[in-house]
């Protein structure tokens, strides 16, 4: 066992501090360590607060429990930093999403405009991640940082650059679709290997085995014989769906979890030049959206309503069972020196994938115990899927996090006439105006000059 201290930056994110409370649960290991909460909103820290409370109590999970509005209180003494903070809400985004659909923006086109790693909601958690790492440095320099927050892919680069002393370590669940894959192929996922290099929100699948052989033949046997019967039961912009088998078919690596879904951009562009095109495909970027807010506010909903009722048992009402994230098990790891291979976010030292500039970051397979986080070496990416990659996801974070840093509002416009619905640079202006002339982007305003 291993007393630590582990500090959440951005506790009132309900949904994940469910997930944090029922692995912390469940890990026996990390038994009397503190768990300190961060977050400005009293409402959403207190009602976690009360669910971990509550919940340890269930299951007699021994815990010392914290919570604080003043960051630099919580970080005293911490051995690993879990941030998860969203600097500018969903209500932003969507602000900004309506603007650029004025101006002929479609899902499917960069990270930079439709996704929710949009410029305007960027900047705010550039400025999020720095100020937190600057005090991480300062307060409690040997911790661990864990960005669980996005932009991982941009926020790990800018991290990565500048504070190359920091112990920054990016942590996304994408990769876990390999399961997914596993259950509709019909394998046990204890049976699987794999290796899933790229970058984050653009991993390929480019090992996979089962019982030590070679499963890319059961992978193909299914796309021929019943995928279209997959198709006609899974829900649009399905991880599976025909979208991602036709790029597997191209590229023969295939695209895991959220390189070509929703959540990573709905990456390529082709495949939404229009509604007809988009029906063709099974893809419905929209209605993914609306039910991913939908179900973030209903379990939102549901969390407070657990946590503020003194009746309500946790245990009940969720399932106790481990979320499937990495933060705990990889806090185990390096607090109870257990060795595990993890998914992980890190810059591209070695280089660890072949291809990538290395002081960018990558998502890689890496191997964690007590000595730290250990990334590994890869064979790399099909040479188009590499192309691609810098194209579409190293040369705009190049150009945004230039634009961060110097300020430059030209570099912004930059940004956005990379994104493939930009027609002109006129428009790409007008997108940029607009969305800074927003009333609550005063603060972005003042920077981009």
């Amino acid at each position: 066992m291993a007393h630590v201290k582990i500090c959440v930056i951005g506790a009132g994110s309900a949904v994940f501090s469910l997930s944090l409370a029922m692995d912390l649960a469940l890990t026996p290991n990390l038994y009397g360590s503190t768990v300190s909460l961060v977050d400005i909103n009293e409402r959403r820290l207190n009602a976690v607060h009360s669910l971990m409370r509550k919940l340890f109590e269930e299951v007699g999970a021994r815990y010392k429990l914290e919570k604080t509005a003043d960051r630099k209180v919580a970080l005293r003494d911490a051995d690993f930093v879990i941030n998860t903070a969203l600097a500018a809400g969903h209500d932003r985004l969507r602000d900004g999403w309506a603007v650029a659909r004025e101006f002929g923006y479609r899902f499917g086109g960069s990270l930079h405009v439709m996704h929710d790693e949009a410029f305007w909601i960027n900047f705010y958690q550039f400025k999020l991640f720095e100020s937190v790492i600057e005090d991480v440095l300062s307060i409690c320099p040997e911790a661990w940082y864990l960005q669980l927050a996005n932009p991982v892919l941009a926020g790990v680069t800018l991290l990565g650059r500048k504070y190359p002393e920091a112990r920054v370590v990016g942590l996304c669940h994408g990769y876990r679709a390999v399961y997914y894959l596993a259950s509709v192929l019909g394998l046990d996922e204890k049976e699987i290997g794999f290796t899933a290099p790229g970058l984050n929100h653009f991993i390929w699948l480019t090992e996979f085995k089962y019982k030590g052989e070679d499963a890319f033949p059961i992978l193909n046997r299914w796309v021929e014989e019943k995928a279209v019967e997959h198709w006609s039961k899974c829900p649009p912009s399905d991880a599976l769906g025909p979208k991602a088998v036709d790029l597997y078919r191209k590229f023969c690596a295939f695209p895991l979890g959220d390189t070509c879904t929703p959540g990573g951009g709905s990456w390529p562009w082709w495949y939404h030049v229009g509604d007809e095109v988009e029906r063709r495909w099974k893809e419905d970027p929209e209605v993914w959206w609306r039910g991913y807010f939908s179900w973030l506010r209903e379990r939102v909903e549901e969390i407070f309503r657990v946590a503020e009722d003194p009746a309500a048992r946790v245990s009940e009402r969720f399932p106790l069972e481990a979320s499937g994230e990495q933060t705990v098990p990889l806090i185990e790891s390096i607090a109870c020196d257990v060795p595990r291979r993890v998914q992980v976010n890190v810059m591209n030292r070695g280089p660890l994938v072949p291809g990538i500039p290395s002081n960018f970051e990558v998502e890689v397979p890496a191997r964690s115990d007590g000595r730290g986080v250990h990334g590994l070496e890869v064979r790399g990416l099909p040479k188009p899927v590499l192309a691609y990659a810098l194209r579409d996801r190293v040369a705009p974070v190049e150009i945004e996090l230039e634009a961060y840093d110097s300020g430059s509002k030209e570099l912004l416009v930059e940004l956005a006439t990379m994104d493939p619905w930009t027609r002109s640079r006129e428009q790409a202006e007008q997108l940029v105006e607009r969305i800074l002339k927003l009333p609550y982007h005063e603060e972005m305003r003042k920077h981009y000059k």
